[in-house]
């Protein structure tokens, strides 16, 4: 039984799956979007949300908790000067999942994972 289980397993291994989830929210907070399918979106939207959560408060703790997952010290920076303070009056829901059609080949539901009113402020 499954019960209570919370992970979204991708059909991958653990290292494999955490590895494309990083990926995806990298390119989420470096360009505002990013085209994938909705498994893998709604996966990652997790954890950017979190993220974003965290960065909210700007400490030594959060940093670190943030970084050890991004891996990444410009991105890290950019996530707690940029897009952290853009969120800090909204209470959650920082992003959006727009469906665009299925993919071409095995036509899996392909979306667009975006951040929620970021790519107005980035013009």
């Amino acid at each position: 039984m499954r019960h209570r289980k919370r992970v979204i397993k991708l059909n991958r291994e653990p290292e494999h799956r955490k590895a494309i989830i990083r990926n995806i929210v990298r390119g989420l907070f470096l360009s505002g979007k990013v085209e994938t399918t909705l498994a893998r979106a709604r996966a990652a939207r997790q954890v950017a949300e979190r993220l974003i959560t965290r960065a909210k408060e700007d400490t030594v703790h959060n940093r670190r908790e943030v970084r050890r997952f991004l891996v990444d010290r410009v991105l890290t920076n950019k996530l707690f000067a940029d897009i952290a303070p853009f969120y800090r009056e909204r209470p959650g829901g920082y992003t959006r999942i727009i469906k665009i059609g299925p993919r071409r080949g095995d036509c899996a539901e392909r979306v667009l994972l975006s951040l929620v009113g970021f790519e107005k402020e980035k013009k």
